[in-house]
């Protein structure tokens, strides 16, 4: 019975699988921190502050940004292993080690694709899909709770060793590193500034709207695995995913018809679309206080298993 616990309504998690379910799903999404950081490299609009610096370096020394990116992250790991070792996990290895060389190679792909120079509107689409792409992956990597990368773990730490509100250590980290990349000619454009000063609205988006919803699935499959229930919360995400994009374009249709006003007819639809929408919010709540509840019943045997 050692690989198995329950949750607060009392249902079997395997704990093996749940964990090999979330390894994966960390893959995935340190997977698409580098297919987003590509799009942005390629663009020639920026990546994130960190990325950049290294980038720079690995320039200025001859390296590739793989081996030197693994060799930042090793310095910082070291950091992190001394002062706060429980921020450090599988998805933590994933990153230090995978993301730089994925960069590399999914660049590498994208001029083979997109061979030649990169006119304005071709930017302006690698930089909207490289931070949408980008952010994903952090929210999909950050939700599976399996250790945060070496550069996201150092500002918790100075935060608490010094006792600086993290916001403001975060920023400040962010502008030395973004400093630095501009110092050592790394790629530095508009999407390093958004990156570092913006993305979290964008990652707090795909939490609300994928990530914690996909742990959700991954838990309760986890509670009885079978290609049922599989295929539901595929089809589930697929749905919500569906949902996200429509809700999008209907809020651009309704922008444009506020220009020339509505007819009886389109009010009535648009209180029904709105009814519906109304609903499946419900139902994504539902879902969030399932997922509130096993993270503080979690939070309880954890608490008790320190006394």
């Amino acid at each position: 019975m050692e690989n198995i616990s329950y949750d607060n309504s009392k249902n079997v998690i395997n704990k093996p699988l749940d964990f090999l379910l979330r390894a994966i799903m960390s893959l995935v999404g340190v997977t698409l921190i580098a297919l987003g950081a590509a799009f942005m490299r390629s663009g020639h609009v920026g990546i994130d502050p960190f990325t950049a610096m290294n980038a720079g370096m690995a320039n200025k020394l001859g390296t590739s940004l793989g081996t030197f990116q693994l060799f930042a992250n090793l310095v910082l790991f070291i950091i992190v292993l001394i002062f706060d070792r429980k921020q450090i996990g599988l998805g933590t290895i994933f990153n230090m080690v995978l993301v730089g060389y994925e960069i590399e190679y999914f660049s590498t792909f994208y001029s083979m694709i997109f061979p030649g120079n990169i006119s304005i509107p071709m930017m302006v689409f690698d930089a909207i899909v490289g931070i949408l792409v980008f952010t994903l992956g952090t929210s999909i990597y950050m939700a599976t709770k399996l250790g945060v990368s070496p550069y996201d773990a150092l500002a918790p730490i100075i935060s608490e060793k010094t006792h600086i509100e993290y916001r403001k250590v975060r920023s400040a980290q962010d502008i030395i590193f973004m400093i630095v990349a501009v110092v050592v000619s790394g790629p530095f454009g508009i999407m390093t500034i958004f990156t570092a000063f913006f993305a979290g609205s964008l990652i707090s988006f795909w939490n609300n709207t994928i990530s914690r919803e996909l742990m959700t699935h991954i838990d309760h499959f986890s509670q009885r695995p079978s290609l049922h229930d599989a295929a539901g919360g595929l089809v589930s995400l697929g749905k919500r995913g569906y949902d996200i994009v429509s809700s999008a374009y209907q809020d651009t249709y309704i922008m444009q018809k506020q220009m020339s006003g509505y007819t009886n007819t389109e009010i009535e639809e648009l209180i029904k679309k709105t009814n519906d929408n109304m609903r499946k919010n419900q139902q994504v709540q539902l879902i969030l206080n399932k997922r509130l509840e096993s993270l503080n019943a979690e939070l309880k045997e954890r608490k008790d298993k320190d006394k």
